[in-house]
């Protein structure tokens, strides 16, 4: 691979290095609260994602031994496999640090990124980005409280006046944050506008660690666009993996062949489709499971781009049998128009 398709002047092949550990891609599957479930991570890792991160976990719950955020963070068959803890108790952070490096993570991600009411009301999330001492005291402790390399996911900042990534980059990475991840818009803007990817190249210039820009990369070209504009080390992909988990391959393999692999055939996003449904029932159970699933299953007959998908992700999302569920995601991926335009 030469970095000369996208005039990058770097090559995206070589390994990227965090801390310690050494990952071969720069592709990553975002956190996303209630959709990043173990299911979605499994399906990105065997399809080539370079690692994914667990939904944000609240630290307080998680260290009190809460069933479902101990669910959250379940990583077996994901591969590389990232746990983000949020919170704003430095101790509390630490001790959620901690379960998850013994439950097997590979390394810890802290939230300052989240934009949710519901999150910086608590002031935890990106409301973290208004108070850079109590960051910076709860980077020192969580970091100081584990073994494994702990990275901090934020934004550009609060709003449009207070841009001030660069600096809380450089307060982490002197308190001996590994990695960041920046959102390219801020707080304010939630997910409205275009990600700001020129925006996030502050940050890089600003630091030595490495860099993973995230926001609207939708397609193979996006994520060239946001490297060379950012001069990010890695892409980090949230919504457009929805419905299509293996796009995080996708985009690796990309970065590092500088070439798109074969797409993926129907029979094959079906297996993913099942597999991921499929273990949505048995981490969760039938019923719990299956509504659970109903923003996936509606994302994958949204991505199939069949003649019959807008009755088909109808059906999927009102049934209530998992059998019926099963068949109808086969019907989905069977579809003659689906074979034709694959």
């Amino acid at each position: 691979m030469t970095s000369s398709a996208w005039n990058l002047g770097k090559p995206f092949g070589a390994p990227l290095h965090i801390g310690g550990v050494r990952l071969d891609g720069r592709a990553f599957l975002a956190p996303m609260a209630g959709v990043t479930d173990p299911g979605m991570r499994r399906v990105a890792s065997r399809f080539g994602a370079t690692l994914t991160v667990t939904e944000m976990i609240a630290a307080d719950l998680y260290a009190r031994g809460d069933a479902a955020n101990r669910l959250k963070a379940e990583g077996a068959g994901a591969g590389f496999h990232v746990v983000q803890i949020a919170g704003r108790d430095p101790y509390v952070m630490a001790e959620a640090a901690r379960l998850a490096q013994d439950s097997g993570a590979l390394m810890i991600d802290i939230n300052m990124g989240c934009p949710a009411k519901k999150v910086t009301s608590g002031y935890a999330g990106s409301h973290l980005m208004r108070d850079l001492g109590l960051a910076v005291s709860l980077i020192r402790t969580t970091v100081a409280a584990v073994r494994i390399p702990v990275t901090l996911k934020m934004r550009l900042g609060w709003d449009g006046q207070s841009l001030n990534a660069p600096e809380l980059g450089r307060l982490a990475e002197a308190e001996g944050i590994a990695m960041l991840t920046v959102h390219g818009r801020t707080r304010c803007q939630f997910y409205s506008a275009k990600a700001d990817w020129t925006a996030i190249g502050e940050v890089k210039k600003a630091v030595s660690i490495p860099v993973v820009a995230n926001g609207d990369c939708a397609s193979l070209a996006d994520a060239a666009a946001i490297l060379a504009q950012s001069g990010a080390d890695a892409v980090m992909i949230g919504r457009s993996a929805i419905g299509r988990p293996w796009f995080v391959g996708d985009v690796a393999f990309y970065l590092a062949h500088g070439k798109a692999r074969a797409e993926t055939p129907p029979a094959k996003r079906k297996g993913a489709a099942l597999e991921h449904y499929e273990t949505l029932l048995e981490l969760f159970g039938p019923l719990q499971g299956l509504r659970h699933a109903r923003k996936h299953l509606a994302a994958y007959a949204e991505r199939a781009g069949v003649v019959d998908g807008a009755a088909l992700r109808q059906r999927l999302v009102r049934l209530e049998c998992p059998s019926a569920v099963r068949s109808t995601l086969c019907q989905l991926y069977d579809s003659p128009s689906l074979t034709e335009a694959a």
